[in-house]
């Protein structure tokens, strides 16, 4: 969260359409493949240079245009040039602050949403920011890292699946279609999280619980910043009236968008148990308390009529009948013995212990 505040801080007072990465320019590699395909036509191929996609602009073809890392800002300007994208959607393509939306410009249409991957090795969620820019024959998507979630996509356009004889609303579609499903795999990883902490914090809560409940519910906050937003960019291009959105493609908008209100129920029903979890860790430390307090006060309960006896017999006063007696020791010792057996009969019948 802070990171993110750093980076929009340091676009204060900056003109429109300004290029930051991480605050500074760079030319870190940047790896870009091509699909272009039609129902009985296609390529895939990595390009080495950006002038290698220009001659895609005017194909009757559908080509997609991926772009893994943001480091060469030069590059993806020149890409964003020759596909006539506006500055100022080439600024939001970098600002991986930026909340999920869709803008229609009438030649393309731009989204940008989140994409979410679970890693099991680190047991946490890696949030990465992707934009789309598709038109009537191309789209072009921008990831944050290298590496995603759209290998069985890529699959069907090699098999020659229905993708094949689509537009690039399709393939749009199918690109939100995969990330929203990728949403429900980090869920049930999160919904695991969630019960197996909920079940140490009845059993056995500690410190380090209370850390883990604090790190899940800001998880559950950037989580929410990325899902909720989601929703409407869905609704708005299922309602756009954008001639690049065939009405075909509309129906499975449709699908996709609920879909995207099914991962959001989901998420406000873990974010309410993760809150109630705080509940759950006092009521356990202070069950924990009431069971240590229960245990102090039935010995002490004991040993308060085992005191009165010892005091009583340590006054050593002269007349007292039972300091010159033969048994006098043993009988006390006997006597303390009935009463310590007493107490814990009748505390088990109250069932106190």
């Amino acid at each position: 969260m802070s990171r993110h505040s750093h980076a929009l801080s340091k676009r204060a007072g900056l003109p429109p359409g300004t290029i930051l990465v991480k605050g500074e320019p760079s030319d870190m590699p940047v790896k870009i493949v091509v699909f272009d395909y039609d129902a009985a036509h296609f390529e895939e191929k990595e390009v080495k240079h950006i002038s290698e996609c220009f001659p895609f602009r005017d194909t009757g073809t559908v080509t997609w245009i991926n772009v893994d890392g943001l480091g060469n800002p030069k590059l993806i300007d020149d890409l964003g040039k020759c596909f006539t994208i506006h500055p100022l959607i080439l600024e939001d393509i970098f600002n991986t602050a930026q909340r999920p939306k869709m803008e229609d410009l009438g030649n393309y249409i731009y989204m940008t949403l989140k994409m979410l991957m679970y890693l099991p090795d680190k047991k946490e969620i890696k949030i990465e920011h992707i934009s789309m820019v598709f038109g009537n024959n191309f789209l072009i998507s921008f990831q944050e890292d290298i590496g995603d979630i759209f290998d069985p996509l890529r699959e069907r356009i090699r098999k020659d699946g229905r993708i094949r004889k689509e537009g690039p609303d399709y393939l749009a579609y199918g690109l939100i279609d995969a990330i929203v499903d990728n949403y429900f795999s980090v869920m049930e990883q999160l919904e695991e999280q969630v019960e197996d902490l909920e079940e140490e914090l009845i059993v056995s809560p500690t410190q380090e619980s209370l850390q883990k409940i604090s790190h899940l519910k800001k998880d559950m906050i950037f989580l929410r910043k990325s899902v909720w937003p989601l929703r409407e960019m869905i609704h708005n291009l299922e309602r756009s009236e954008s001639s690049l959105i065939m009405e075909s493609t509309r129906i499975y908008l449709r699908d996709v968008y609920d879909h995207s209100i099914q991962v959001i129920d989901t998420l406000e029903t873990l974010r309410d148990m993760v809150s109630g979890m705080i509940d759950i860790y006092l009521s356990g430390l202070s069950y924990k308390m009431n069971e240590i307090m229960k245990v102090l006060t039935l010995i002490a309960t004991i040993f308060i009529p085992l005191t009165f006896v010892v005091g009583l017999y340590g006054m050593n006063f002269k007349n007292m009948p039972e300091i010159d007696w033969e048994y006098g020791y043993y009988s006390v010792l006997i006597l303390m013995i009935l009463m310590v057996l007493v107490m814990l009969t009748y505390f088990r019948r109250k069932k106190w212990i």
